[in-house]
């Protein structure tokens, strides 16, 4: 059996229980006081937030006004030595010295 999104899951007989369920634990007169203490919570959450960046010194800049990352580069790759011993090719020759 595939599962369906939450929407169809309970769909509005659901929705209409867990309002009911809601409702019964915390009472109509609680259910204000509850959505307005989430409301001042996110309030202080976004305010301490604006802080943060504004206090900690570092400028935030647009996508377009910021400028791309250094490239990096790849370290040179390592000569061989001369008179070092070359390692023979797949046919089993011995492999030219540069």
């Amino acid at each position: 059996m595939p599962f369906s999104p939450p929407a169809d899951l309970f769909g509005e007989q659901g929705i209409i229980v867990l309002v009911v369920i809601a409702v019964v634990l915390f009472g109509s007169t609680q259910i204000p006081k509850l959505a307005r203490s989430l409301g001042s919570a996110q309030k202080e959450f976004k305010k301490g937030l604006d802080e943060g960046a504004k206090g900690d010194g570092t400028e935030t800049q647009s996508l377009a006004e910021a400028s791309p990352p250094p490239a990096v580069q790849a370290p040179p790759a390592a000569q061989p030595q001369a008179g070092a011993p070359v390692p023979p090719t797949a046919d089993g020759t011995p492999g030219a010295n540069p």
